[in-house]
């Protein structure tokens, strides 16, 4: 907590947040205002909900302190940084970013509210180093509700996987030493973040959907219409032994199968071994091609 503690100005509010972040690391099977103010001995939230909706602090700064101290205990060369979002469900319409929309929390569309996180994750640990809330067009487009719920006038509409590459920019920009990113098919279906990750750089495992086309030399399939790695026999996959990045997997709602993820791994390093022009490839990240027999001999067949 000493290293945050300069970023209040008051020793009020320094309480008020040395009380959330134990109420936040407690076994509390709910943690909100109400249950974390009572399990740091106060009658009342409106004590915390002061230092979260009205006390002046800066949040990103708080964010680079915490960042640093991550960074100390977990830094690896091989870290991966990895993005997801998760929803809160909520009641109302007046919470930022409120609005009916998929969240995974409940698994179909619910009035919630949606933020990305991105996580440091390494050999030593993992831990949640930024955060983006995602404003839906039906907020940013309405500059008077944006207005009441005091969001600032800067903030247009950003895609959740913009959101991800602004943190990931972020968090490499401030040294974090990282080689790969990770993420599901919100952001493996997002061609303009795996160029954006591949101009940096750095190595990516991104989920894509079922019906997700990638470039072949035919021209644009479906990840379905490809050959199973499980058909190179047993003990054998169509993914290069060589391959080391720019690996995407493809899923649906539910979890795939084991020969699933093997066929999803190989379509996506067969595709990515035509080099269609739209796909920055160098000698870093270009993948070699399959050392699947039965996969090659049907290309050849096929005249690829």
């Amino acid at each position: 907590m000493g290293r945050i503690a300069g970023r209040f100005s008051r020793v009020e509010p320094r309480r008020r947040v040395r009380q959330l972040v134990l109420g936040l690391l407690s076994d509390l099977p709910r943690k909100n205002c109400w249950t974390i103010a009572e399990h740091t001995g106060d009658a009342t939230p409106d004590g915390l909900q002061h230092l979260l909706g009205r006390a002046k602090w800066d949040a990103d700064r708080v964010r680079d302190d915490l960042r640093e101290f991550v960074l100390e205990h977990l830094a690896d060369h091989q870290a991966v940084l990895v993005v997801d979002e998760t929803g809160d469900l909520k009641k109302g319409t007046q919470t930022v970013g409120v609005q009916r929309q998929y969240t995974g929390t409940a698994g179909r569309i619910e009035n919630s509210q949606v933020a990305v996180y991105l996580t440091y994750t390494s050999r030593h640990g993992h831990a949640a180093i930024d955060r983006a809330l995602y404003l839906p067009k039906s907020w940013t487009g309405d500059r008077d509700r944006c207005e009441r719920a005091a969001v600032p006038d800067d903030i247009g509409f950003s895609t959740k996987p913009q959101l991800a590459w602004q943190m990931i920019e972020r968090a490499l920009d401030s040294g974090a030493p990282a080689a790969w990113a990770a993420g599901d098919e919100v952001y493996g279906d997002n061609p303009h973040l795996r160029a954006a990750l591949e101009r940096r750089g750095l190595g990516y495992v991104l989920a894509v959907s079922r019906t997700h086309r990638v470039p072949t030399p035919a021209g644009p399939s479906a990840p379905t219409t490809f050959p199973s790695a499980s058909r190179a026999g047993p003990g054998r996959s169509c993914l290069p032994d060589t391959a080391r990045r720019g690996t995407a997997t493809t899923t649906g709602r539910t979890s795939p199968s084991i020969q699933e993820t093997r066929r999803a791994i190989s379509i996506c390093w067969s595709a990515a071994t035509a080099a269609p022009v739209n796909w920055p490839t160098t000698a870093a990240t270009r993948p070699a091609r399959s050392r699947c027999p039965r996969w090659s001999r049907s290309r050849e067949a096929a005249g690829r």
